[in-house]
């Protein structure tokens, strides 16, 4: 589930525990999954004895950089989640309410461990569906390369936001979602964002007028910035949020006030939405 409010709170995280701090232990745990073509070893290599100077996020993408290549790249997938040792932390839903760390006190699913003279820095992942690689640069690194502009940092304005979706075919809740177009939005920031827009999710990108456009990024800078300043707690969202109705299938909640959350597919995603506000 991690989207842009969540890696932009993690970032936040390294940000604050890692930069201008020398890194002296990094832990990797073996996992061909979860790191891919980067071998512990290497990203051990990468980290060690150097100093961080940068954390940089694009989209849902976040990286570490420390003067020099290679710098580690990560993708936190479904569940995956960075938290510094001792420091307070959200919960992600998938995260359910079992302990963060096990008997012994260590991070439960524990894929990365960095540590500097004055604290640690942990990416635990239970379903191992993050990424973690290697990449000369920010510049170079071909994941980065295919995304779109970001939608917290980078986000278009007037008809350069417009001419993204206004000759596609798409439903706009796909067109939301695709990195490639914007990136950092996923599967409740996009039905958030079209709650607050009124607009349909089904809505075909080329149908939308322009002051529909204009309603639509409104509604992308709002809901991102409220998510961001609350460090991505759910709990600090506003209490008229779909956020806090929109989850639980078919045992969910059925209304939003007097109105009535309808579930179904919209683009390959379960998508809530209710019929009588979204038009």
């Amino acid at each position: 589930m991690p989207e842009l409010p969540e890696v932009e709170t993690v970032c936040r995280v390294l940000r604050k525990a890692l930069v201008g701090e020398k890194i002296i232990g990094v832990e990797t745990a073996p996992d061909d999954i979860i790191f891919g073509a980067a071998p512990p070893q290497a990203v051990r290599d990468a980290l060690e004895g150097k100093v961080v100077t940068h954390i940089g996020r694009k989209g849902k993408v976040w990286w570490i950089e420390t003067g020099s290549p290679p710098i580690l790249f990560g993708h936190l997938g479904m569940s995956g989640w960075i938290r510094e040792l001792g420091a307070p932390t959200i919960r992600l839903k998938e995260h359910g309410n079992a302990p963060l760390d096990d008997e012994a006190g260590r991070p439960r699913f524990l894929k990365l461990m960095i540590e500097t003279n004055l604290t640690r820095v942990a990416f635990t992942d239970g379903r191992r569906l993050g990424r973690i690689w290697l990449g000369e640069s920010r510049e170079k690194d071909a994941k980065v390369a295919k995304l779109g502009r970001d939608s917290f940092d980078e986000l278009p304005t007037g008809k350069h936001f417009e001419q993204l979706f206004a000759k596609r075919k798409a439903p706009i809740k796909a067109l939301l979602m695709d990195q490639g177009i914007l990136c950092g939005i996923g599967n409740w920031v996009a039905d958030e964002v079209l709650y607050h827009a009124l607009i349909a999710p089904q809505r075909p990108g080329c149908s939308l007028s322009g002051a529909e456009f204009a309603k639509l990024r409104k509604a992308i800078v709002q809901v991102l910035k409220v998510a961001v300043e609350a460090g991505a707690d759910d709990s600090l969202y506003p209490s008229d949020w779909l956020f806090h109705y929109r989850w639980g299938g078919s045992r969910g909640h059925e209304k939003l006030g007097l109105h009535d959350i309808v579930r179904e597919q919209v683009g390959g995603r379960t998508t809530a939405w209710m019929p009588s506000l979204q038009s």
